[in-house]
């Protein structure tokens, strides 16, 4: 199953998208497919052992910028090499896409290509967290804004069968995001999403209730679910602080003898730590709701993220995501909107 590589999206592209692809190809022996400007993925290819490889090139002539509308590139970069990507995969050609560029053209375009999957009103993306125990699920990290119970339902639906199928989680426990764990809190989205939710109809889900933010790191849950707004906030504060507090960590052992020492020892130590809290180890999050795989990595990737982000693609293609996504909301017969006020509830037999 091939791999549609973004390798003009990111921060850093397509350098580090051509050396993490290579990496990729090399160590896990993934086919890929290189897709944007033929004349610069050759150069930098030329910097790699790629030969023997099982990698192949697609040439697409537009670059999404990474500030550009997602809506206006969609209408006027037919040829950009996030769409031709998709592409790919609608055609057969690849099995997913991998993209570290622009996230919003990355939905869109999933979504213009690919559609949505039957009974899926809004595609999430699903981040994975570091916590104390096993890693978490978050979504909606930002694709959704503004979202009804109906959103929040399906997303839960989702992580919970990504955590169950791509992280064997045997029967994960999900929570909704909110400003306290008693039920009387939240706002009108969090309280009508958890009186779904634990109504008899959705036993099938191991619904635990509200969860704080302090509750995503404890790894007593295994996916959090939130609107987009909520999701990328949590997101964009975890990366901060990650990063604040490794930074006054090297300030304060640089201070004095004692600490480097201290440091020296625990060397070990820290370097779990530090390789547990990267999203580079991650890769990418997951567009979950598009019919087919669509990875989409952090704007900085460096090349470890990349070939993360590949691996992340092919497991969830090898092991039939949309697929088990698909029985999972037949099973449970496909989730509807009563009309546009109401929440939802499934569709009954008969």
């Amino acid at each position: 199953m091939k791999i549609a590589v973004d390798a003009m999206g990111g921060d850093y592209a397509p350098s580090v998208v051509v050396e993490g692809a290579v990496w990729a190809a090399r160590e896990l022996d993934i086919p890929l497919i290189l897709v944007g400007d033929k004349t610069r993925i050759e150069d930098e290819l030329s910097r790699h052992a790629w030969k023997g490889l099982p990698i192949s090139m697609k040439h697409a002539s537009q670059v999404v910028g990474m500030d550009e509308s997602p809506g206006q590139a969609m209408r006027r970069k037919k040829d950009s090499s996030i769409k031709v990507c998709f592409d790919l995969v609608k055609s057969g050609e690849a099995g997913a896409v991998v993209s570290a560029g622009n996230s919003g053209a990355a939905m869109a375009a999933g979504i213009f290509v690919l559609r949505n999957l039957k009974g899926v009103d809004r595609p999430a993306i699903a981040v994975i967290m570091p916590t104390k125990k096993e890693p978490v699920v978050v979504l909606d990290a930002g694709g959704n804004v503004d979202c009804k119970p109906l959103n929040l339902v399906q997303f839960a639906l989702m992580g919970s069968v990504y955590a169950k199928h791509i992280l064997k989680k045997g029967n994960p426990k999900i929570g909704i995001l909110s400003n306290g764990e008693e039920e009387g809190k939240g706002n009108d989205l969090t309280r009508e999403t958890h009186e779904i939710l634990k109504d008899s109809s959705f036993h099938y889900l191991n619904y635990l209730g509200y969860v704080e933010g302090r509750d995503i790191f404890s790894g007593d849950v295994d996916v959090v679910v939130c609107d987009g707004f909520v999701g990328n906030v949590v997101l964009k504060v975890t990366e901060g602080t990650a990063e604040a507090l490794v930074s006054m960590l090297k300030k304060e052992i640089m201070a004095s003898l004692p600490a480097k020492l201290g440091a020296l020892l625990a060397r070990g130590a820290l370097e779990k730590v530090k390789k547990k809290v990267d999203y580079a180890e991650y890769g990418g999050a997951p567009l979950l709701g598009i019919d087919g795989i669509g990875i989409i990595s952090h704007g900085a990737s460096d090349a470890r993220a990349i070939k993360n982000a590949v691996k992340v693609a092919s497991e969830c293609a090898r092991n039939k995501l949309n697929r088990h996504l698909l029985e999972e909301l037949e099973k449970h017969q496909l989730l509807q909107k009563v009309d546009n006020n109401a929440p939802l509830c499934p569709v009954k037999e008969g």
